[in-house]
């Protein structure tokens, strides 16, 4: 067996996939892009020392804070962990909310063009209003699934579209359309035995954001601080760990406490937007809204 649990940050994915794993003797398969990370086990919530004694994990805390990491670089590790666990005859539950990680897996990846320097040093100039509109006007679709508010990622999406001759949202179309189907077909011969299906955790809105609030909270009560403040040399990648940049500055005496746990938290909230809006849009996993449920009642609606 091969089954996600998917889902936006702090709805309750571990506990649910943990309890899953133990039911079903399968091992546990990281897609969370910066628990793969050593260094950041409060900032990013990575489960308990006693939960990773109760079922293997694979790619937690693996890759060293300097190295640049990509969901093409991920790709590789997890296939390599899901084919270890094949043989070894374990099921596979592969957990996490970092989309592009998740799809890296079943869909692998087009040819993805290369920077394209005087595109880039033209785009650099526009105002951000101004990046997000043609992306919009290049591909609405596209344009969906990006951080209108990063500069950085709307410039690299709009070289993306401007390099390629087929219009990228009838292939995400298509691939939208069967993600769960091409994958009993298999991709990557991590696959290519059986077909595996998944669950998409959802919660209502108040109650997702109270959840998260109250995580964020509970990170600085573990000391999140000081785990921060103990960081060296850190890559690039880990350093958009959400709430790293804060916690430097609340370290740094430039923001206080308050003001931090509320900025992480705000941000928080519309990454876990951005994350629902991504899995309704790219995936067919059945939703499961946890709010009416005990942990106990999740459990059974998700192995019947």
């Amino acid at each position: 067996m091969r089954f996600f649990v998917v889902g936006p940050t702090a709805v309750g994915k571990t506990g649910l996939a943990i309890e899953l794993a133990q039911q079903f003797e399968a091992e546990i398969v990281n897609a969370d892009a910066f628990q793969i990370y050593r260094g950041l086990d409060v900032l990013t919530a990575k489960p308990p020392a006693e939960a990773q004694r109760r079922v293997r994990h694979h790619l937690l805390g693996q890759i060293s804070l300097t190295e640049t990491m990509s969901a093409a670089k991920f790709r590789e590790l997890a296939c390599d962990a899901l084919a270890d666990i094949r043989s070894r005859k374990k099921n596979a539950i592969v957990i996490g909310g970092s989309g592009l990680y998740l799809k890296a897996i079943t869909h692998g990846f087009d040819e993805v063009p290369p920077p394209d320097s005087k595109l880039r040093e033209e785009l650099s100039t526009l105002p951000q209003k101004e990046l997000a509109a043609r992306l919009q006007k290049l591909s609405p679709e596209f344009a969906a699934r990006t951080d209108l508010r990063n500069p950085r990622r709307v410039i690299r999406a709009i070289e993306i579209l401007s390099a390629r001759t087929v219009i990228p949202s009838a292939v995400e179309g298509s691939r939208r359309a069967t993600f769960k189907a091409t994958s009993s077909g298999s991709l990557d011969s991590a696959w290519d035995d059986g077909v595996f299906g998944g669950v998409l955790l959802v919660r209502d809105r108040d109650d997702l954001y109270q959840r998260i609030n109250e995580r964020v909270n509970a990170m600085f009560r573990d000391g999140v601080e000081e785990e921060v403040r103990l960081l060296q040399e850190v890559g690039p990648t880990a350093a958009s760990a959400l709430g790293l940049k804060e916690i430097r500055a609340l370290n740094a005496g430039q923001i206080s406490r308050e003001e931090c746990i509320a900025k992480i938290q705000q941000m928080t909230r519309r990454y876990a937007k951005r994350q629902l809006t991504w899995f309704r849009h790219q995936t067919t996993f059945l939703p499961l809204n946890l709010t009416p449920f005990s942990h106990r009642e999740a459990v059974r609606a998700i192995t019947q």
